[in-house]
């Protein structure tokens, strides 16, 4: 099944959408403290941060965050209701508030499926529903299969499938949408290496050297961040504000583990993604995809869905890659609160 979510056509743009998006979804911290946090000691001298929030009672959700290499944010629990769920926030390895942060020794994605069932064990859970947007998604899926029996239901937002054609596609492919953006992007590297702009990056991240890195990271989140903005393809994309001080470092960290997990295609190879939907439980499952997103486009979300007869398929109109779209965050709290309710996502989440 494939709905649409749109805005009415009367609707009239509001210069402080965000604001309004965020006014919507379950109040943050103070509000809502976290109930406990855990330091779990894994394979490879990593050490997992871990973060409950919620009811203790409520319906365990795994949260798993995008990147790969970017940790959890506070605002991906705001699109749960506090008081029917049990939301579990980890950061992955390397990323976030997880130890060594930025490390990419011991860190492949097999050590993170490794590391969910020891998680789940660590906190006594059967069966979580599990979220997860862009990256998040890909390793949502791979879990799925990886463990069937411990996924109760599936939630997933701008789905990324890892193959070849999806990585390029985001460091080559997409320069025709965003060309001014793209050469700001690519300027970063001599002329001869803008041909395999990941292959430049992951060589200087290895390297290590700090004043490279946080030029080459800097210039990787802009384009990020241009991508990432639902504008029609070849407008021109406006700088963004650069991130200072310890945000930078903590990019820096970010694209030294995502041009680790980039450059090995993540490790879902062998086989494909898609190939593996084979062994996927037959448990609620809903996609989410905005029909802008540029980052991961749509037809991963259609690939996903025709692999999976059982799961359903909303397009959100407008959106792009951001969470925080007026659209997807009503899709994503209708999601989950219909599966609170009921189980399942049987209702309707389309406008």
């Amino acid at each position: 099944m494939i709905f649409m979510i749109r805005r009415p056509a009367s609707a009239v743009p509001t210069p402080n959408i965000h604001a309004v998006t965020l006014a919507a979804l379950y109040p943050p911290a103070p509000l809502t403290p976290p109930l406990c946090t855990h330091a779990l000691p894994v394979s490879g001298g990593h050490v997992l941060h871990v973060e409950e929030s919620g009811s203790a009672d409520g319906i365990a959700a795994l949260v798993l965050h995008g990147g790969p290499g970017s940790g959890c944010s506070p605002l991906l629990r705001r699109f749960f209701d506090p008081a029917r769920y049990r939301v579990i926030c980890v950061d992955q390895r390397g990323s976030g508030a997880s130890q060594p942060r930025g490390e990419t020794a011991h860190n492949r994605t097999p050590d993170l499926l490794d590391d969910l069932r020891a998680l789940r064990l660590h906190l006594g859970i059967d069966r979580w529903l599990v979220v997860g947007g862009s990256w998040g998604a890909a390793l949502a899926i791979a879990h799925a299969c990886d463990a069937p029996k411990a996924v109760s239901g599936l939630l997933l937002r701008a789905v990324f499938l890892a193959r070849t054609e999806d990585i390029g596609w985001f460091f080559q492919g997409a320069r025709d949408a965003l060309p001014e953006a793209w050469q700001r992007f690519a300027a970063v590297a001599p002329a001869a290496r803008r041909g395999d702009l990941l292959a430049f990056l992951g060589e200087a991240f290895r390297r290590g050297d700090p004043h490279e890195c946080a030029t080459l990271a800097l210039a990787w989140w802009r384009w990020e961040q241009a991508m990432a903005s639902p504008v029609a393809l070849g407008r021109s994309v406006p700088e963004p504000d650069a991130p200072a001080g310890g945000a930078r470092a903590a990019l820096v960290d970010r694209y030294r583990v995502q041009s680790h997990y980039l450059r090995h295609g993540c490790w879902l190879s062998q086989p494909p993604l898609l190939e593996r939907c084979a062994q996927f439980p037959a448990v609620p499952t809903l996609l989410l995809h905005g029909l802008q997103d540029r980052i991961c486009r749509p037809e991963s979300a259609a690939a996903v869905h025709a692999r999976l007869p059982h799961s359903r398929l909303t397009w959100v109109d407008g959106a792009g890659h951001d969470p925080t779209h007026a659209g997807m965050a009503a899709a994503m709290v209708t999601a989950l609160d219909a599966f609170a309710a009921h189980g399942d996502f049987g209702v309707e989440v389309a406008a």
